[in-house]
């Protein structure tokens, strides 16, 4: 059960459900074990001609009595042992999306999204049926099993009774070794699946860049490699299941033929009644069903165990950006920004640290821009400031607070960060735009639709702002992309904003509106601008320059230039770029 250890206060809280669904099945149980011996008299007394009309329909009637018995009870289980599997469904699913939701950035670099979907999909339902089908199986086997039995043994001589059992120990000893077979070939099917959802999940993202190299085939090749072997994997998976199945059948089959040979013979001999016949008969019958019931309950239990350690697994990670034990409580956010000899690394230990020794002090208001080639450390310092992942304490302060103890939501909600990489959810462009709060007025959206210039582009499709992006907003133009991921930052009117090179798909002159209308709106705010192109950020506050995570220049616009160095080099470059582009 310790695998089980994140359900342990949901069962604790419905374990009477559980409980009570038992007992009604075991009253099931018991029904369909008195049949028999109801059956048993009536034979006998139709075949020694002893029982009259009358007393035939007392038995019918008291048959009648016993299946409606057991039909309510039927009914009474199933709704409280189903029922609460579906709950058990229900909570797996919230505590699992609320862990997702919790785990930081790194957890996803470090994981595939097919697996984290295979999760949240097969593993929650074999989880949900060991609980369900699972826990009724066990129950209603082993009960069966039992009395029937007992009763196996108290309607016929006992050495009859031995006989009929021969061919069900056969049975347990099938059912153990497949189903370790089982559980290991589910395994195998639960993996390949995770490969088959993360090909395709990929390739959706990708459509756009599979669609414009004219990949498809290619693409459709690698997904169907992912299907093949999920395919096989199934059909391995399969191969056991149709042979376990037929030789369950085989062993009961062999039962029922030692109850014809030798139960008739005792028949026709008169050592034992018709009427006995036909419960010896009966009761090895439903001995059948607990048998193969005991190998679902194991195959059940077994994949139920396997997935619930996955998923035990992820509620076990512990997330790496959580609020302090000494964490500040409510403050009053101005936005002044204070770095100190930041070096930064994305490995556990400190090693290749992609920023080294940063160093900057930004007053409330002012705009600070970080420039520099690709891979020379930008957005990393836009993860660290919004806290994606945690500087080393005393590096980073907001308002003289050490960020690592302003509260993540606190944070959060006083940043707003534009991305490099414009992510859009697949909904209309007015949601995108409302992300943070769905609440808002049509006129406040259409009013940071304008500020991001992209307001006159939304009213040309035909169903303006109610225009459903597609997957990742693969309708719209990066351009596009960036302009509303730039609206959607502005919305709860963030003390800090940032700008990750969310500017590189638009022109030159729209970039320039953009960067005009945003200097209006977010005066007395915090500006922090990356890009790696100069006209972006030349009228920023303070210019530094990055190259490998070192800070090798830094100053205002006019006094780079003037220095010559590789901020000059970057800003020569480009006008001579604009100017061929002009020509």
């Amino acid at each position: 059960m310790r695998h089980y250890a994140f359900l342990k206060g949901f069962l604790k809280k419905n374990l009477w459900r559980y409980a009570l669904g038992v007992v009604f099945l075991i009253l099931v149980d018991a029904c369909e074990v008195i049949v028999p011996r109801i059956l048993g008299p009536i034979t006998d007394g139709l075949a020694n001609g002893t029982m009259d009309y009358k007393g035939l329909m007392r038995y019918v009637w008291l048959l009648t009595a016993v299946g409606a018995f057991a039909m309510v009870n039927r009914f009474l289980w199933r709704w409280f042992v189903n029922r609460t599997s579906r709950k058990a469904d229900y909570h797996m699913r919230k505590m699992l999306f609320d862990k997702f939701m919790s785990l930081s950035e790194r957890y996803y670099t470090q994981n595939k999204t097919g697996d984290l979907m295979a999760h949240a999909t097969n593993d929650i339902r074999a989880v949900r049926e060991s609980l369900g089908s699972g826990t009724v199986l066990t129950f209603d086997s082993l009960f069966l099993t039992i009395a029937t039995t007992i009763m196996l043994f108290i309607s016929v001589p006992t050495k009859l009774a031995l006989l009929g059992l021969v061919p069900f120990p056969m049975i347990a000893v099938a059912v153990f070794f497949f189903g370790k077979v089982i559980n290991k070939r589910f395994k195998e099917v639960q993996e390949s699946f995770s490969e088959l959802t993360d090909s395709a999940q990929e390739s959706f993202s990708g459509i756009r860049v599979i669609k414009g190299f004219a990949q498809e085939e290619l693409e459709t090749d690698n997904f169907m490699k992912s299907a093949k072997k999920n395919f096989d994997k199934n059909v391995a998976l399969m191969k056991v299941d149709a042979v376990f199945d037929p030789m369950i059948n085989m062993f009961a089959t062999l039962a029922f033929v030692i109850a014809i040979w030798k139960g008739g013979s005792m028949v026709a001999n008169g050592e034992i009644t018709l009427g006995s016949f036909v419960m010896f008969y009966s009761y090895l019958g439903s001995l059948v069903w607990p048998m193969i019931g005991m190998g679902w309950v194991i195959n059940i239990i077994q994949r139920g165990m396997a997935s619930a350690a996955r998923l035990n697994k992820i509620f076990m990670e512990v997330p790496d950006i959580k609020d302090a034990p000494d964490s500040v409580g409510h403050f009053e956010f101005k936005g002044s920004i204070r770095i100190e000899d930041l070096t930064f690394s994305y490995e556990p230990d400190g090693t290749r640290p992609v920023i080294k020794h940063l160093s900057a002090n930004v007053k409330a208001g002012q705009v600070l821009a970080i420039v520099g080639r690709l891979g020379s450390g930008k957005s990393s310092l836009a993860s660290v400031l919004t806290r994606l992942y945690n500087p080393p304490e005393g590096t980073v302060f907001i308002d003289g607070v050490d960020i690592n103890k302003i509260p993540v939501s606190t944070l959060r909600k006083q940043i707003g960060c534009v991305p490099q990489e414009s992510f859009l959810f697949s909904t209309t462009i007015r949601d995108n735009i409302a992300f943070s709060d769905h609440d808002l007025s049509d006129a406040e959206v259409e009013r940071y639709a304008k500020i991001a210039h992209i307001y006159d582009d939304i009213i040309e499709f035909p169903a303006k702002f109610g225009t459903m992006v597609g997957e990742r907003g693969v309708t719209l133009s990066g351009g596009q992309k960036q302009r509303v991921a730039i609206a959607r930052a502005l919305i709860h009117r963030p003390r800090i904003v940032i700008l990750d090179d969310c500017l590189s798909a638009v022109d030159t002159q729209t970039e320039e509106s953009i960067l005009t209308a945003l200097g209006e709106e977010l005066k007395g705010h915090t500006s922090i601008i990356i890009s790696h192109r100069i006209s972006t950020i030349k009228h920023a506050d303070e210019i530094i320059v990055l190259d490998d995570g070192d800070v090798i220049e830094r100053g205002r616009h006019d006094e780079l230039v003037e220095l010559g160095g590789t901020y000059a080099d970057m800003y020569s470059r480009q006008l001579l770029e604009e100017e061929l582009a002009a020509l």
